[in-house]
């Protein structure tokens, strides 16, 4: 069974600007929504058009229990009067409904002088997610064998395995943003992620766990074998840990966190609070700490866009800005935030190509990419031997942040205790509690070993999702609050 969905094609060939030109897209019909927009006396304004094509299937038991596609069109138009932000969208892409969508988001301002459109001229952008085989011309008799190729390496792997579900999950979307200085970005921006889960039994205790991988890539990211093992592996290895895992006594003590995956909690308890929306509001508790000393010198954290094939990397932001390597922290000193347009006009610096939005219903605001903490000066093995008493994290299934206070809680799904300086007995499901500023200034020792994380993070704020890359190398923190026996 074909795939190809019907309706226009996420053709790559086209010139840049082009694509929505067979929606009837022009440059005359650009210039008409625009003046639309600005017609109230809107400061500035930008037009986001989207079309996506999305495909999902689920096997569970040997048999596909789930199979879905999905298209979506549309258009959002974003009006700015000074601070003040006036927002509409259509999934109708007649010129009638543009402009309505166009002049409901005009309705922030209320008088002054028309801005002048200059001519439109296309940007040439970087690709940084190149692909070799886009999924709009994958058949389904392509996916289901790597599906079942999944399932059958989890059951073969460990006769405790009861159940296995393996999902694939495609897209791939074309964007096109518009400016009234001129400025036409066109973005092809595909996805895709494996994604396998695993049920485990033994002496009457279940266990699921369950592990993914995810890229800015075609099929070709699972023409990779030792990826396909790797994620079937690890899906299997984390289910079974669990079975003989128990929980820590819990307390302050100190904590390491292993490479790669633990980077959720930089994202979560640093990150957002240094996205400039929070800052400019003085929500966050650094925004009066810019070129301070936040962290140790050997602590430098990281926000790129332009990683290759990375979930969070992007060609260009969402506002039609170009994407680049953020350094927030350098040697412990906080040099920058993420800057949409607003926040970047507000601080008097140029926009860090940060401004992200879920789709085209909703508004840009300052995100993050791809996040991560830079290798240190440590060995791995001699921060394990540091801690006298404390926990190793491997893996987190979520966590949390205020704000305003820095305060986040993480729930760590597996780990170690380490116990004179070697990692002990299993743990799992474990509460972590914490202050953002207050961890990152306590962190001790920074490894050699930063790993990017390979998982399908999606990052949530204000209701809004968007795909991320975070990590870190191992990263000792001198107390936190564990929650365990006893708590």
């Amino acid at each position: 069974m074909n795939q190809a969905l019907t309706g226009p094609s996420l053709a790559l060939d086209l010139p840049n600007g082009a694509y929505f030109e067979r929606f009837g897209i022009g440059q005359e019909v650009l210039q008409k929504v625009l003046s639309a927009a600005l017609a109230m006396g809107a400061d500035d304004c930008d037009l986001y058009f989207e079309h996506r094509l999305s495909t999902s299937v689920a096997l569970t038991d040997g048999k596909v229990n789930r199979a879905s596609t999905g298209v979506d069109l549309g258009l959002g138009v974003r009006s700015r009067k000074g601070d003040a932000i006036g927002y509409s969208y259509t999934e109708d892409l007649s010129l009638e409904a543009m402009l309505s969508a166009a002049r409901t988001a005009a309705g922030i301002a209320a008088g002054g002088e028309t801005r002048t459109i200059a001519p439109l001229s296309a940007l040439e952008l970087p690709n940084y997610y190149p692909i070799d085989h886009r999924w709009e011309q994958v058949e389904m008799a392509e996916r289901l064998p790597l599906l079942r190729r999944w399932e059958e390496g989890a059951f073969a792997a460990d006769s405790r395995i009861q159940k296995v579900q393996a999902y694939l999950m495609d897209s791939e979307r074309t964007i096109l943003v518009v400016r009234p200085d001129g400025r036409i970005a066109q973005d092809y921006q595909p996805m895709a992620m494996g994604y396998v889960v695993c049920t485990a039994e033994e002496n009457g205790v279940r266990e699921s766990a369950s592990y993914n991988v995810a890229s800015r890539s075609g099929l070709e990211l699972f023409k990779d074998e030792a990826r396909n093992e790797r994620m079937v592996e690890q899906a299997v290895a984390r289910t079974t840990f669990l079975l003989g895992a128990g929980k820590p006594p819990a307390g302050e003590m100190p904590v390491v966190m292993a490479p790669g995956a633990s980077g959720i909690l930089l994202h979560e308890a640093v990150g957002h609070g240094l996205e400039a929306d929070f800052n400019r509001k003085g929500v966050s508790i650094f925004s009066t700490q810019m070129n301070q000393k936040v962290a140790p010198d050997f602590v430098t954290v990281v926000d790129d866009g332009t990683i290759e094939s990375t979930r969070g990397a992007v060609n260009t932001d969402d506002e039609g800005n170009a994407t680049e390597k953020t350094v927030l922290i350098e040697e412990g000193v906080l040099k920058s935030y993420l800057h949409d347009e607003i926040s970047a006009q507000h601080y008097g610096v140029a926009p860090t190509g940060s401004g992200r939005r879920e789709s085209f219903r909703h508004a840009p605001m300052p995100r993050m990419r791809a996040t991560y903490m830079e290798s240190g000066p440590h060995d791995p093995e001699e921060i394990i031997r540091s801690v006298k008493r404390g926990i190793y994290c491997s893996s987190f299934a979520n966590g949390q942040v205020q704000i305003g206070a820095g305060d986040f809680a993480f729930y760590m799904r597996q780990g170690y205790l380490i116990e004179d300086g070697k990692l002990t007995q299993p743990i799992k499901d474990v509460n972590i509690i914490g202050s953002g500023p207050a961890a990152l200034a306590d962190v001790q020792m920074v490894g050699t070993d930063m790993e990017l994380d390979e998982g399908g993070w999606t990052c949530g704020k204000e209701g809004q999702g968007v795909p991320v890359s975070q990590g870190q190398p191992t990263v000792k923190v001198g107390s936190l609050v564990v929650g365990g026996i006893g708590q």
